[in-house]
């Protein structure tokens, strides 16, 4: 992909990833029920906060670094 294309994936997942821990949603998910002795609500944030973390290190591996964009850029005709 391009980068242009890139920076948008990643804005948008940023957007994604704060509608994940809105309270509205949150509280979508305190029920009484529990997994594992764990409720349902814990499991829920714990899982959105490792989808953040892994779509942010997928990203910035894609991302090309500010110096090589630079330098890509001077190249160009």
């Amino acid at each position: 992909m391009e980068r242009r294309k890139l920076e948008s994936a990643a804005l948008f997942f940023a957007v994604f990833a704060v509608m994940l821990i809105l309270p509205p949603l949150v509280g979508l998910f305190q029920l009484e029920q529990r997994a594992f002795g764990v409720p349902v609500g814990i499991i829920y944030l714990f899982v959105s906060w490792a989808v953040m973390i892994a779509g942010t290190w997928a990203l910035s591996r894609r991302l090309p670094h500010e110096q090589e964009a630079v330098a890509e850029g001077e190249d160009a005709p």
